[in-house]
């Protein structure tokens, strides 16, 4: 498992880096000029912006949980962190049911930027959960192999 943490720490960290910058300037926006975004009819500007603040600082412990259990090896549950976390990015594609958006390109490109972020993370939680398999599996045959003897 030792390379999870050779091959898979740097990644992580980029991977992470990204997001939490794509977020925070998204989710930013989003509380600041909430009322430049499609509205759930019936839900206050003020009650978008507590949930949308309060959504991203949720979102974000789970990053920064899962970051920790992966430095610790504790990389199943480190993955399924990660996965919640990558929910901050498909929650910026949400405008899109609501309806269009009419906000400045850079701050629209941002939902795109949060969306690639939770792709990339998937990718990662993929590759880590197929080497997690495979040094499972190698790990049990080798144990099967040493009671046999």
């Amino acid at each position: 498992m030792d390379v999870l943490k050779e091959k898979g720490l740097t990644p992580l960290r980029v991977i992470l880096g990204f997001t939490l910058l794509s977020t925070v300037l998204h989710y930013s926006h989003n509380v600041v000029r909430a009322q430049d975004y499609p509205q759930i009819q019936g839900i206050s500007v003020l009650a978008t912006q507590i949930v949308v603040a309060f959504g991203w600082v949720l979102f974000t412990t789970f990053g920064v949980l899962g970051y920790r259990d992966y430095r610790h090896g504790r990389y199943w549950r480190a993955l399924a962190f990660l996965l919640v976390y990558s929910l901050s990015g498909l929650a910026s594609a949400g405008h899109f049911l609501v309806g269009t958006l009419h906000i400045p390109a850079f701050w629209y490109a941002t939902v795109f930027t949060d969306a690639a972020s939770a792709l990339a993370l998937w990718i990662f939680v993929c590759w880590a959960a197929v080497r997690l398999n495979r040094v499972s599996a190698v790990d049990q045959v080798l144990q099967n192999i040493d009671v046999g003897h």
